[in-house]
C-alpha cells in the first residue's frame, strides 16, 4: 500500500518555517491592538450563498476557484476563500452593526481557493484580516492604510509599494462603467482573452483586473476611473492622500487597481513587492460601504484589508532562530527523576529546554544538546546525583561547573 501523502497546494509547515507564522501573527495582535482592534474567530465553512452575495457571481473566486460541496442533507456549503464576508455575517447575526457605533475586528487564519499553486500562494493559505465597521470618514482610511504600513514595516519588510486608488460610489460608477463597456467595444476583440470578453458585459471594471499580458497591453489606455468620480467620491480621496502625506506614508496612485471583489466602492487599495514574482502582492483591500446592507445587514460604512501570510514569510528577513536554555542529559537512570524534576523547576522559573528521556553515555548525550541548539547543557550521572549536585555546561564557551542541585534556577538567572 502506497504512503498517503498531502494534497497538492496543501503543506506541512514544522520549525522554523512554522515559527515565521507564529511571529508574523505576535507582531499583528500587537500592532492591530493598539489600533483598537479585538479578535474574532469565523467557522472554516459557510454557506456558499453567503460568498455569491458578498465576493459576486462574476468573480474568478466564484466562478472559477472555490472549494464547494453539498453536504448531507444537500445544502451547498463552502471552505471559505476569504475572511471579509463570514466576518460580515457574524457581525449582522450577532448585532455588531450598531449605528453610530465602531467595530474593529481582526482575524486570522487558513482559507481555500483551487487554483494553480504558486510561489506565495496554495490552495490552502493563510490570512490576516482587519475589518472596520461604522465609519464613513476618509480618516477611517488613511487610519488603515497607515496601520498596514506600520505592521508590514514592524516584522521587517522593506522596499514595498502602497498603490492606491478610488473606484467612487453608485452615484458616478454607472456613468463609467457604460464609458469603459463602450470604449472596451472599440478593441479588436479578438486581442482580448475569453474572460474579458465575457467580463465586458457583465462587470466591465475586472477587464483591468486581467493579468493577461496582451490584455494588459491592450487597455493601457482605459478610461480612469478617478477622472468620473462625483464630487463626494474625489473630495473623500483626496482627503486620505492628505491625511497619508502628513503621515509621511508614501503611495503610488495605481489607475487599473480594481481588486478581484465586486464590492469595493472608493478607497482601494494594494501593498506591492517586486522580490516574489509577478503575483506580488501581500496586502491588500478598500472601502465596501454597501456590503452590510448587501449580506442582509443595516446599512453600514465599512472598509477592511487581507495580509497572505505565506507571501509575507518569503519577504521576511533573516530571524535568528529563538535558542532553547537548557538540555538536561540524564547519565545514569538512577538520576532521571532529579533530571525530570529539574527540568520542571527551570520551566517553572521561565526558562525553555527539554531533558532527554533515555539515559545516555557521555558522548551521546553532548551531542543531543549541541543538537539541541541549547545554551546550557546539565549533565547528571551517578557521581552527580550522588553529590546532590549537576554539572552546567556552557554551550558555548565551552566553561562547566558543578552547581548544588538547589542552586541550577538561580544560578541561570544571573546569567
Amino acid at each position: 500500500m502506497s504512503n498517503i501523502t498531502a494534497i497538492k497546494g496543501f503543506e506541512d509547515r514544522f520549525s522554523p518555517e512554522s515559527d515565521q507564522f507564529t511571529y508574523i501573527e505576535r507582531v499583528a495582535r500587537d500592532v492591530f491592538f493598539r489600533y483598537g482592534y479585538t479578535e474574532l474567530r469565523t467557522p472554516v465553512l459557510e454557506h456558499t450563498e453567503l460568498f455569491c452575495r458578498g465576493i459576486g457571481t462574476e468573480t474568478d473566486v466564484v466562478q472559477k476557484e472555490m472549494y464547494t460541496f453539498p453536504d448531507r442533507k444537500g445544502r451547498s456549503l463552502t471552505m471559505r476563500p476569504e475572511a471579509t464576508a463570514g466576518v460580515m455575517r457574524a457581525c449582522i447575526e450577532h448585532g455588531r452593526c450598531a449605528p453610530d457605533a465602531v467595530t474593529k475586528v481582526f482575524t486570522c487564519g487558513p482559507m481555500f481557493r483551487y487554483e494553480r499553486p504558486q510561489k506565495g500562494r496554495l490552495r490552502q493559505f493563510h490570512q490576516l484580516n482587519c475589518e472596520c465597521l461604522g465609519p464613513v470618514e476618509p480618516a477611517a482610511d488613511a487610519e488603515m492604510l497607515i496601520m498596514v504600513m506600520r505592521f508590514l514595516t514592524a516584522i521587517g519588510l522593506t522596499d514595498l509599494s502602497l498603490q492606491i486608488n478610488s473606484l467612487g460610489c453608485p452615484s458616478c460608477r454607472p456613468a463609467y462603467r457604460e464609458r469603459l463597456h463602450d470604449w472596451l467595444h472599440s478593441l479588436p476583440q479578438e486581442a482580448l482573452c475569453e474572460d474579458c470578453r465575457r467580463r465586458m458585459e457583465t462587470n466591465p471594471l475586472r477587464v483591468l483586473d486581467c493579468k493577461v499580458p496582451g490584455c494588459k497591453e491592450l487597455t493601457r489606455d482605459a478610461p480612469r476611473i478617478l477622472d468620473a468620480n462625483c464630487p463626494d467620491c474625489r473630495a473623500h480621496f483626496e482627503t486620505v492622500l492628505r491625511l497619508l502625506d502628513k503621515a509621511g506614508v508614501p503611495y503610488v496612485i495605481n489607475h487599473r487597481l480594481v481588486r478581484g471583489l465586486d464590492y469595493y466602492v472608493r478607497t482601494t487599495f494594494e501593498v506591492v513587492s517586486d522580490k516574489i514574482g509577478a503575483q506580488g502582492t501581500v496586502a491588500g483591500g478598500g472601502r465596501y460601504d454597501g456590503l452590510v446592507a448587501q449580506l442582509g445587514g443595516p446599512q453600514t460604512p465599512g472598509l477592511g484589508f487581507a495580509c497572505g501570510m505565506e507571501r509575507l514569510a518569503l519577504l521576511l528577513p533573516e530571524r535568528e532562530t529563538a535558542r532553547p536554555d537548557f538540555y538536561i542529559a540524564v547519565l545514569d537512570e538512577a538520576a532521571r527523576e532529579a533530571g525530570f524534576l529539574l527540568a520542571q523547576a527551570l520551566r517553572d522559573a521561565g526558562f525553555t529546554g527539554e531533558m532527554g528521556f533515555a539515559a545516555r553515555s557521555m558522548k551521546s548525550s553532548m551531542r543531543q544538546a549541541g543538537k539541541s541548539g541549547a545554551r546550557h547543557a546539565l549533565l547528571l550521572g551517578s557521581d552527580e546525583f550522588a553529590a546532590g549536585t549537576v554539572t552546567v555546561k556552557n554551550m558555548d564557551s565551552g566553561e562547566q561547573v558543578a552547581l548544588p542541585m538547589d542552586k541550577v534556577v538561580a544560578a541561570l538567572q544571573a546569567q
